[in-house]
């Protein structure tokens, strides 16, 4: 029997493909469309969200039943003496204080991973879990690496329409209507449990030069003394891949020396955003 698996959720923006090609299993997130269950990358793909999106549908995030995560557990165990589970934030959602919740039954067997990440820097949580594993790591102690790092990555997101953030209740309908007809674009953060507010700017040039304002601040700040090849830089978007693209080269001008992987930011995510937005994102690398 193998030691130690690594267990996320979509949210990580880890595929079912992909997981099958990288050893790792991947929870599917539910989705309500107009009242109709739907899981990410089972039954809705990246393309059918947006268009439903675009359609006005009702869309709404979900967390998976505990059911659903202890059959993906057992069957996982099967296999395996123990697994890491790396879950959406606490901070965006309850799915992680429930699986917590859930891994008491377990015997030790399952070790719960909050660590405040989620899309692209949750994606990064869950390769340096492998790596860990590649290196010998039990998942109790893979846990504790993880969480001690939990707050040493950035995402900055700024995005197309306020009619998202209208929705969830994040912003006032008046706020957004004025927002609106002053093309003001927010710059968004997650550095930890949530989204939160970061600047504001008059349109989306103005609002990427602001995000690669953030992160050289971070490089001079929270990641002064780490080279810049050990970070680990990404480019992120929600429906927008051509956007996303040009995007990509501002930033690798900005930064000629650092390499940016690109990544669709997770669903759970684009539902509170819109489709549109761009995001930038830099992580530590594990410690040494």
């Amino acid at each position: 029997m193998k030691k130690t698996a690594v267990v996320t959720d979509s949210n990580s923006g880890i595929t079912q493909a992909e997981g099958k090609e990288l050893g790792i299993a991947v929870l599917p997130m539910p989705f309500f469309i107009n009242g109709e269950l739907f899981y990410e990358d089972i039954s809705l793909t990246q393309e059918q969200f947006y268009d439903r999106l675009a359609q006005g549908a009702d869309i709404s995030t979900s967390q998976p039943s505990p059911g659903e995560v202890m059959d993906l557990w057992n069957k996982v165990l099967e296999e395996y003496e123990e697994l890491v589970y790396i879950p959406m934030s606490s901070g965006l959602s309850q799915s992680c204080e429930t699986a917590m919740m859930l891994a008491k039954d377990f015997d030790g067997k399952v070790e719960v991973v909050n660590n405040q990440r989620i899309s692209v820097t949750q994606r990064q949580s869950v390769l340096d879990a492998m790596e860990l594993v590649n290196r010998g790591k039990s998942a109790a102690e893979i846990k504790k690496i993880l969480e001690d790092m939990k707050l040493e990555s950035s995402i900055y997101i700024t995005l197309e329409t306020l009619k998202y953030l209208k929705k969830g209740g994040r912003i006032t309908p008046a706020a957004a209507a004025i927002g609106t007809v002053l093309n003001l674009k927010p710059v968004l953060q997650i550095q930890g449990e949530k989204l939160d507010a970061y600047s504001k700017a008059r349109g989306k040039a103005q609002g990427r030069k602001t995000m690669i304002e953030a992160i050289r601040s971070d490089l001079a700040g929270r990641f002064a003394g780490i080279p810049l090849e050990k970070l680990h830089f990404g480019i992120a978007y929600t429906g927008n891949l051509e956007e996303a693209e040009d995007w990509r080269k501002e930033a690798e001008r900005e930064f000629p020396d650092v390499e940016f992987m690109m990544n669709p930011l997770s669903l759970s995510v684009s539902c509170h955003i819109g489709p549109g937005a761009l995001a930038i994102t830099a992580t530590a690398p594990l410690h040494e």
